[in-house]
Parts: structure tokens; C-alpha cells; sequence
């Protein structure tokens, strides 16, 4: 597997207070959570979301704009998802570039590619990096993509900052993640989803402190405007912020 930055694997991993909460302090915590999840992360979205998740990625990739030939970039790809669905769409003439900063996610993405027998999964290449550092030179991609990754970023700027840095002119970046509304019967429904199915669900695998994790993570995230604004504040021409999945998922359309 490739690797064009410094892995995180040597600081300390996330803690835990008396009561068996869990703290995440620092994008090294963060890491240690991914990579303890890996396993089973893909049977939970698709059990947590009934399926719906690939068709909430599907959006995600259409309004990237992406197309046959396009060189793309998928941050925080995970198993790769949207990495295969942008394979698709560049076609045997286009590359796609998954980075992720779990090494077991990129295990189980590579995984995946080996098994899938489309021809346009070739020309895609798995790399463990850093969305706060990528290393890529500037106006390096056609379409970049994100997926559940920026509420998950210690530095929402610097990682917005980055990707509006390696986009080439008038290119478009795609960022699917939860809603974080300002309707507060929405956010207590969202909640009470959480709290009531989706922790007990991953408590079954064993996980159930690492969903406790997702609420605050929700409440510490944007607003569908307040990413609009770090988006055109960080450089971008325009940014739009649509709700899909009744309101609990949302996705971000930016122009460089």
C-alpha cells in the first residue's frame, strides 16, 4: 500500500472516563477509533441506514460532476465506497486516489478492489494520509470527494483549505455527512435515533462506546450554512448545502 505521509500509529490512543465514556482528544484518538471499527464498519452502515447510505453516495458522486477521464480524489475513503463509485464514473482513462488515515480501513478497501473484477478498478490507488496535509501538489485533481470525514477533522479549515488547494480551478468538491440541523425537533429525533438504535446496534459488535462518540460529534459539527461560509471563506467561488435523508444526512457542493 502506498504511503506518501507519516503514519499516526505511534501516539497514544483514545482514553476513557470512569463512567466508560469515550474521549477523543486528538486526530491520533480518532485514528485508533477508525481502525477499531474497520472490521465491521461496513455491515453497520449498511445495517444502521437500511441501505440507504449507497444511495446517499450515489447523490454525493452525481453532484461531484465527476466524468470519464477525470483525475479524483477520495478523502477519509474508508473501505472505499465512493473511491469505487468515482472509479466507475473516470473510467480506465481517469485515476481515483482513496486516502484515508486508517491504515485497517485501506486494508479492507484494498481488499475490496482485489476481489471486484471491473476493469476500472485498476486505476485506483490506495494511499494512508492526512486530510490536514495532503500530499498532493496544487490544482492536482478534477473532482474531490468526502465522506463522513470533515465532522470527523480536528481542523475543519485547514482540511478545507487543503482540498480547495489541490482542486484545479472551476473543479468541484462533494462533502456527504450527518445534518447538523437548526430545527430542534430534527436534532432530537436524530438523537433519539442514536441513543435508542444505532448505540445499541454497535454495542451488539462490541462498539458501543465507539457510537456513543457519533452524537457529540454531530453537535460539534457545522451547519449546512456555517459550511457554506468556511467553504467560500477558505477559497472556493460558490457553495451550496442541500439536506437529503429526511433531513439527517446533508451534502455540500463547493466550486473552487
Amino acid at each position: 500500500m502506498a504511503s506518501l505521509h507519516v503514519a499516526l500509529s505511534s501516539f497514544p490512543g483514545p482514553s476513557f472516563r470512569p463512567t466508560g465514556k469515550l474521549v477523543i482528544r486528538c486526530s491520533a484518538d480518532r485514528q485508533a477509533l477508525f481502525n477499531r471499527i474497520a472490521p465491521v464498519y461496513d455491515n453497520l452502515n449498511d445495517l444502521l441506514s437500511l441501505g440507504q447510505h449507497r444511495i446517499w453516495k450515489r447523490m454525493a458522486v452525481s453532484w461531484s460532476g465527476v466524468k470519464e477521464g477525470d483525475d479524483v480524489l477520495d478523502i477519509c475513503c474508508g473501505s472505499g465506497d465512493l473511491t469505487f463509485l468515482l472509479s466507475e464514473k473516470v473510467g480506465s482513462h481517469g485515476k481515483a486516489v482513496g486516502l484515508d488515515f486508517s491504515n485497517e480501513q485501506l486494508l479492507i478497501a484494498s481488499t475490496r478492489q482485489k476481489l471486484r473484477s471491473k476493469t476500472c478498478y485498476k486505476n485506483i490507488k490506495w494511499m494512508e494520509g492526512n486530510a490536514l496535509d495532503l500530499p498532493f501538489p496544487d490544482s492536482s485533481f478534477d473532482v474531490v470527494t468526502i465522506g463522513y470525514g470533515l465532522r470527523n477533522v480536528v481542523d475543519r479549515h485547514r482540511a478545507m483549505a487543503e482540498i480547495c488547494r489541490v482542486l484545479k480551478p472551476g473543479s468541484t468538491l462533494s462533502v456527504l455527512d450527518f445534518n447538523k440541523s437548526i430545527n430542534p425537533l430534527s436534532t432530537a429525533v436524530q438523537e433519539l435515533m442514536i441513543d435508542n438504535i444505532v448505540v445499541p446496534v454497535a454495542s451488539g459488535y462490541g462498539l458501543e462506546n465507539e457510537y456513543k462518540y457519533l452524537k457529540s460529534s454531530i453537535r460539534d459539527f457545522l451547519t449546512g450554512n456555517e459550511l457554506e461560509k468556511l467553504a467560500l471563506e477558505v477559497g472556493f467561488s460558490t457553495a451550496k448545502h442541500f439536506e437529503i435523508g429526511f433531513g439527517f444526512m446533508g451534502n455540500l457542493v463547493a466550486i473552487r
